[in-house]
C-alpha cells in the first residue's frame, strides 16, 4: 500500500524515513526530495529493485540511473581509477549538484543497466535525502517522473505520475525552491583525462575550472597531440638521396555521443541522466 509522509512534521518525518528504509530493504521504490528535484530511489545492489525503478519511469536498461551516496568516502568503494582531478571536484562540490561518471569497481555485485562498466555518482545536498542514504547505503536514483514528462518538484507531483508503483512518498516541500524551475546536476565524465562536461547544470563550467582548469566544456574536444616528424640524418655521399619518413600523428579517439532524456547530446559512455539524480 502506498503511503505519503509530510516530512516538514518531525513525527511524520521519523515515521516516513523508517518506512522508506523498510521499503528499500524489501526491494521496493520510494520517492524522496533532493537538492535538485524529487527522485525515485531503489536499492542500487538489487537488480530487481532497479528494474522496478526503470519500469515505474517507463525507461529501458539503456538509460541506467545514477547512484546517490551519503558521504564522500563512499566514492572509493564504488569507483575505481579515480583521478586526482576528479577527487578535487568531488571534494569541492559534494554535497551538491555535481554528478561524476567513473569506472565502477569490478567486484561489485550490482546491475544498473547497460552501464558498460561505469557508474554515475553524486552526493546530494538535502537533509532528508542524506538521512535516508545514511540508513540504507547507496541508492539508485532517477528523477521522479515518467520518462518524457516534467520532473516533479514535490512528492505530490511525483505521485500523480508514478502512483502505486512507489511504496513511500516523502514530502519535503518544493525542490529546489517554490516558484523556481528545476535544475539538473552538472555531469562530468571522469573516466578519462582531461575531464569533460557531458551535461550542463547546477555547477557552472567557470566554477569547475576554478578547481580544475583543464575541464573541457560540453562538446569541446581535447587538442590533438603535436605531430612528430623524423628527419633523416645528412650524409656526405649516398647512392640515392635520403627521403624523410611520413610524420607520425597520434590517433584521435572520438567519444560516442549519447542523447539524454530530453535529447540533449553529450559525449560520454553512459549515464546522461537529464533531471534529478
Amino acid at each position: 500500500m502506498t503511503t505519503s509522509y509530510n516530512c516538514t512534521s518531525e513525527e511524520q518525518r521519523a515515521e516516513g524515513l523508517e518506512h522508506a528504509q523498510r521499503a528499500i530493504s524489501e526491494k521496493k521504490c520510494v520517492v524522496m526530495p533532493t537538492d535538485t528535484v524529487y527522485g525515485i530511489a531503489a536499492d542500487a545492489f538489487s537488480p530487481h529493485a532497479v528494474t522496478m525503478l526503470l519500469v515505474s519511469k517507463g525507461r529501458g536498461r539503456h538509460m541506467p540511473p545514477p547512484v546517490l551516496i551519503p558521504r564522500l568516502n563512499a566514492l572509493d568503494g564504488l569507483a575505481t581509477d579515480v583521478s586526482e582531478e576528479a577527487r578535487k571536484l568531488a571534494e569541492a562540490f559534494w554535497p551538491g549538484g555535481l554528478t561524476l561518471i567513473f569506472h565502477a569497481q569490478p567486484s561489485l555485485d550490482w546491475d544498473l543497466g547497460e552501464t558498460r562498466g561505469t557508474v554515475a555518482l553524486r552526493m546530494p545536498d538535502d537533509e532528508i535525502a542524506l538521512e535516508l542514504l545514511n540508513r540504507t547505503g547507496p541508492l539508485a536514483v532517477s528523477s521522479a517522473n515518467r520518462t518524457g514528462q516534467a520532473a516533479a518538484q514535490t512528492a505530490a507531483e511525483a505521485r500523480t505520475q508514478l502512483a502505486e508503483s512507489v511504496e513511500v512518498y516523502l514530502e519535503g516541500g518544493f525542490r529546489p525552491v517554490e516558484g523556481t524551475e528545476s535544475v539538473a546536476s552538472t555531469i562530468v565524465d571522469a573516466t578519462t583525462l582531461p575531464l569533460r562536461v557531458v551535461r550542463d547544470g547546477a555547477i557552472s563550467l567557470e566554477r569547475l575550472r576554478g578547481i580544475v582548469p583543464r575541464v573541457l566544456a560540453l562538446g569541446e574536444t581535447a587538442p590533438e597531440p603535436a605531430t612528430e616528424t623524423e628527419t633523416a640524418p645528412e650524409t656526405e655521399t649516398a647512392p640515392e638521396p635520403a627521403s624523410e619518413p611520413e610524420p607520425e600523428t597520434a590517433p584521435v579517439v572520438q567519444a560516442e555521443t549519447v542523447a539524454g532524456e530530453n535529447g540533449v547530446p553529450g559525449e560520454t559512455p553512459v549515464h546522461t541522466e537529464t533531471r534529478a539524480e
